[in-house]
């Protein structure tokens, strides 16, 4: 295959990825779109940067870019009305938006709990919500949610995160359980580490670059990740190439988690 020809595994589809301004979102709505699927994409904060990511993508006429934070119902039902108004429909459901902040338990402020559990772990629950009914007119469908290694491991400063994570993954499997007699799947993509701009803000707390290479040789077999091989991840749960898979997390770790 030529390069920039598209392989359509997604011919028909019609998708949307939350957090897609940049990272792994980004690399998975293009991914979609290359592929052959319509996008529907959204970040809550620099709709420069989602707007950069729709014209990767190949622009307005295949993918629409919106603000919308999905951690509130009306901006996550605003993102399934808007794919199902402008494509006629949804078959695929990438929850990717996600923050952290660092803090240790002792000082951390309920604030910045409820925040981070809200955009990773309400927002995958309200989107999803609002997918469902969708999908199920649709005949069936592929929700993607993005894990993480903390969805099995803890680490210091990141309660909020691992126990978001942990419920990520938890949710996950119980949407396969519920809606597999409606031929929606329901997978969990789980990254180690990822050189993506949220862990960019994280290495700078551990001491710079040279420090998380130390960090990241010493605990990820095969090294620091590109956002392009977790896509790659999503985009085989999405496709029809795994439909007999369901309920099941996919470690894109490098081998962290193996040893």
């Amino acid at each position: 295959m030529s390069q920039g020809e598209r392989a359509g595994r997604l011919d028909g589809k019609v998708a949307i990825v939350t957090g897609a301004g940049t990272g792994i979102g980004r690399a998975t709505a293009v991914a979609f779109a290359r592929e052959g699927a319509k996008v529907v994409i959204s970040t809550s904060r620099n709709m420069d940067a989602l707007l950069e990511t729709q014209a990767l993508a190949g622009g307005e006429s295949n993918v629409i870019a919106i603000k919308a934070d999905s951690s509130i119902a009306v901006d996550a039902k605003s993102l399934v009305d808007t794919a199902v108004s402008n494509f006629g429909k949804l078959d695929i459901l990438c929850n990717n938006a996600g923050i952290v902040t660092d803090a240790l338990i002792i000082d951390m402020s309920e604030e910045e709990w409820d925040r981070v559990i809200d955009v990773n772990l309400k927002g995958t629950f309200l989107t999803t919500k609002y997918a469902l009914p969708e999908m199920m007119r649709a005949g069936g469908g592929s929700i993607v949610n993005i894990g993480s290694i903390n969805s099995f491991i803890g680490e210091p400063l990141h309660a909020h995160y691992c126990a978001s994570k942990g419920g990520v993954l938890m949710f996950t499997k119980t949407i396969a359980l519920e809606h597999a007699k409606d031929k929606i799947r329901a997978n969990c993509v789980c990254p180690g580490w990822i050189d993506t701009p949220m862990n960019w803000e994280y290495i700078a707390t551990l001491g710079g670059p040279e420090e998380v290479d130390r960090i990241v040789s010493a605990s990820q077999p095969l090294g620091m990740g590109q956002p392009e091989q977790v896509a790659a991840a999503v985009l085989f749960l999405a496709s029809d190439e795994s439909s007999l898979v369901t309920g099941t997390d996919l470690l894109v770790d490098g081998g962290f988690t193996a040893q």
